[in-house]
């Protein structure tokens, strides 16, 4: 049995690991789906992309705000406890959104719907947390669990898209939004329902500090927020440099190209036992991360072929799950004893913020440059995360305890 193999069945051998994971994927495929579903339909309807993007912005940063208050519920009360009862609550504002689009509610009305939706929980970070719990103690299986989230949270955000605007444009506009949300609540329902391998609730010291307070846990989330603006300047630049080329339909299936090879290495990664500690890989995966992301600026530069241009994407893409799993192990290093679920949703949370900066910095470059020069954009942004990490002492001293899955 090669070894790849073993290391991923020996994971779903562990009981209920298979039904928590099943959960898991579908609850997490609407992440990748919602965004586009919104657009599609506020724009169809509305005849306004800026509206649109208002709105799905204004979504994003209630999330920002949102998402580390859910999280520190779920770990105080558990996941079954909470998790289940906050996405009820923002598929009522997804379907409060779909009612005031056909309704031709005011448009005030769309960004309060699309706001609710931000008590969504963060579905990764509590997968990783139960593998967490579950691997005590064998951080070698830890490292194959991360890797399996990260490349599942690719191939998530890589088919969420494209199954949001094949439902919006064949059925009605309103269809995307409607079958993520089906999708949310009953993965969560399964997901949650698996209660042997739930984390259990530990008690609260009143000495615990919050995550963002612990040694190491500012520069990892700073770390975030330039990955971030990596991943959301790349999608608008990419999408600016198709549509000056009157292709704008293939932007898509260029941006999935760099998905596919990001989620192919995340596996790959998992299926090795990487040398040196998380502390000493990250560096160097941060650097072939910036160095990667030269080679779509290249191509658009030198060729300005879409074709090459997704051949570097998918090449590009292959020192982002590596990174994003390192990155994921040191969170949980550093988080506090009975508050991983806030520190993980703590990095998602920088990585969102990047994201909608990375976006915007993409976007004025693109219009006000070209989409060519836009490509220097990620690269900076990579630039600067490896400038954080290398900073004298920024991680400080872990912060180990049982989610490291090690001690010293």
């Amino acid at each position: 049995m090669p070894p790849s193999t073993s290391r991923y069945r020996h994971l779903f051998a562990i009981p209920g690991a298979r039904a928590f994971t099943a959960g898991n994927l579908m609850a997490r495929l609407p992440m990748g789906m919602f965004s586009v579903s919104a657009v599609v339909m506020i724009a169809g309807t509305r005849d306004s992309y800026a509206l649109a993007g208002a709105v799905v912005a204004t979504g994003l940063a209630a999330t920002a705000l949102v998402a580390p208050w859910t999280a520190r519920l779920i770990d105080r009360y558990g996941q079954a406890r909470i998790a289940l009862p906050a996405t009820l609550a923002a598929v009522l504002g997804g379907l409060a959104l779909v009612l005031c689009v056909r309704t031709g509610a005011p448009d005030w009305t769309l960004f309060a719907a699309y706001a609710a939706t931000a008590t969504t929980p963060n579905i990764g970070g509590m997968a990783r947390a139960r593998w967490a719990h579950l691997l005590k103690g064998d951080p070698g299986a830890l490292h194959t669990a991360n890797s399996f989230e990260q490349a599942a949270d690719e191939l998530c955000f890589m088919l969420g898209p494209v199954l949001a605007a094949l439902l919006c444009g064949t059925l009605f506009p309103e269809a995307g939004t409607l079958t993520g949300m089906l999708l949310l609540v009953a993965g969560m329902a399964l997901f949650t329902a698996q209660r042997s391998t739930e984390p259990p609730v530990r008690p609260r010291t009143t000495a615990t500090q919050p995550p963002y307070r612990a040694p190491g846990m500012p520069a990892l989330l700073a770390v975030c927020l330039a990955m971030g603006a990596v991943f959301g300047a790349m999608e608008v630049v990419t999408i600016a440099f198709a549509d000056d080329r009157g292709h704008s339909t293939a932007a898509g299936v260029v941006l999935a190209l760099q998905a596919g090879g990001s989620c192919a290495a995340g596996l790959l990664y998992g299926a090795l036992t990487p040398g040196g500690s998380a502390e000493r890989r990250y560096p160097w995966c941060l650097a072939a991360m910036a160095v990667l992301l030269t080679l779509p600026l290249l191509a658009a530069s030198l060729t300005g072929s879409l074709l090459v241009l997704a051949g570097a994407l998918l090449v590009s893409g292959m020192a982002t799950a590596p990174t994003m799993i390192t990155n994921m192990t040191l969170v949980q290093q550093r988080t506090p004893e009975g508050r991983l679920n806030e520190g993980m949703t703590l990095a998602v949370t920088g990585l969102l913020g990047g994201i909608a900066l990375g976006s915007a910095a993409g976007g004025w470059v693109a219009e006000h440059a070209s989409a060519t020069a836009g490509y220097a954009v990620p690269v900076t942004a990579a630039g600067t995360a490896l400038l954080i990490t290398n900073a004298r002492n920024v991680f400080g001293r872990p912060n180990l305890h049982p989610n490291s899955g090690h001690s010293h």
